[in-house]
């Protein structure tokens, strides 16, 4: 059953444009829309958040009373089909079905400097920014915490953190006094990190070049998880939202092992 809650009210509109004036997409170039991309009913009162705008997460969501979804996975991509069929058709027609909002933040929500997914990340393992790097100043720099003295240690912060063991590439051994990092699918950052002076990179995947140039450039290379590295950036952002407006708000989670 649909619960029901007597929150505040704010029109979606108004929500749009706080979310537009926080994350500024327009200042990207990404690989699909940014900001609302399901318009649902017009009023806002609960604000589900998740990472990825799945069929499981929308029918929870729905489950738990929420008229508006924020996420950063959304359900439209440069070079996707288009046509509502399938699995896309499912989803969108429920949301529809229920009237319910979907907002999605893509690049805008890991760029964020005090909310996005690096931000939040880092936050967790003690990293704090003290440079950017990469295409869209998209990675993060700086100082590695006091107490991680080499990939062992961070390998176990990382598993405590998130609940997983990452996949390691030492490097060399050395010291590791600059940490880099980017959530999700930002292996492909990794020469860059490694240009900006970095001991070791942190993301969420690894394909298969970056062992080797781990392995010959000494610089240590970590991946925890494409979805587990980019939980806390949407709830981030619609907390703020929430609060901002006196709205409810519920992170909702859909484990996903990529």
């Amino acid at each position: 059953m649909r619960r029901r809650y007597h929150a505040r009210m704010t029109e979606r509109a108004t929500i749009d444009e706080a979310l537009q004036m926080l994350l500024r997409p327009g200042e990207f170039k990404d690989y699909g829309p940014n900001g609302l991309q399901v318009e649902g009913r017009a009023e806002v009162r609960r604000i589900a958040s998740g990472v990825t705008a799945s069929l499981a997460f929308i029918e929870a969501a729905i489950a738990d009373g929420a008229d508006t979804l924020l996420v950063h996975h959304g359900l439209f991509w440069r070079g996707q089909d288009g046509r509502l069929t399938g699995w896309l058709k499912q989803r969108v027609a429920l949301l529809m079905a229920h009237g319910v909002n979907l907002f999605a933040y893509h690049l805008p929500l890991d760029a964020h400097a005090e909310l996005g997914n690096n931000a939040q990340f880092g936050l967790r393992l003690g990293l704090v920014a003290d440079g950017r790097f990469g295409d869209q100043a998209l990675g993060f720099i700086g100082p590695s915490p006091a107490d991680v003295l080499g990939c062992d240690d961070l390998a176990s912060v990382l598993a405590r953190t998130l609940g997983r063991v990452p996949v390691v590439v030492p490097g060399d051994g050395r010291p590791l006094r600059r940490a880099a990092w980017c959530t999700g699918g930002a292996q492909g950052f990794f020469e860059p990190a490694i240009a900006a002076g970095a001991d070791v990179f942190i993301t969420g995947e690894i394909s298969e070049p970056q062992a080797h140039l781990a392995r010959e450039t000494g610089v240590a290379f970590l991946a925890c998880g494409h979805h587990a590295s980019e939980r806390y950036g949407a709830p981030a952002v619609a907390a703020h939202i929430a609060a901002r407006f006196g709205l409810e708000h519920r992170f909702i989670e859909v484990d996903n092992p990529a």
